[in-house]
């Protein structure tokens, strides 16, 4: 007869993703002639619980390689764009939402400049980005438990007496002088 034990452990009790895509603009001092190159770098983030939601607080820094002066010279532009978003995460079936739980953060898919259009000296583009958010807290497992051990086989030597005869006569006795 199995009894049954509940087990409490950490385990992911909620899982999601999201996709991004924002514009922003940049204001720079010269007139672009061409856009030369575009990069998002220093992406940093954390994730919170918001009442039954999750947030997620980051930043990351935008630089803009760019012409001016009919292609003759170079300039690159730097912006610090911080963000918030919240995400809906399904919480799994039994699962609570309480203080001990652990929010995970993963980029998917960095952020990445996706476009960018020139507007007299006004430089917009857009940022795309993918965030993945799993919820770690605690859950309960029932195990089904055996009561009964199994036996124990006894193990014993299968020797006989024609077996120890053959040892006996196939020993060498003078092999050492």
């Amino acid at each position: 007869m199995a009894s049954y034990k509940e087990i409490v452990t950490k385990a992911i009790i909620g899982k999601g993703k999201k996709y991004f895509k924002d514009n922003y603009s940049l204001e720079v001092n010269n007139k672009p002639s061409t856009i030369l190159g575009c990069w998002v770098i220093n992406h940093n983030f954390k994730g919170y619980k918001t009442g039954d939601k999750i947030g997620v607080n980051g930043s990351y820094d935008v630089n803009i390689w760019y012409s001016y002066d009919n292609d003759s010279k170079t300039m690159v532009a730097n912006k610090k764009i911080d963000y918030s978003n919240e995400f809906s995460v399904r919480i799994r079936e039994n699962a609570d939402l309480n203080s001990d739980t652990d929010i995970i953060v993963r980029p998917l898919k960095q952020p990445s400049c996706s476009g960018v259009n020139i507007d007299g000296n006004k430089i917009s583009f857009d940022i795309e980005k993918e965030l993945g958010v799993e919820i770690v807290g605690e859950t309960k497992m029932k195990i089904a438990i055996e009561d009964d051990e199994d036996p124990w086989d006894e193990i014993e030597d299968e020797v006989d007496k024609k077996i120890e005869e053959d040892i006996d006569n196939s020993v060498n006795e003078e092999y050492i002088d």
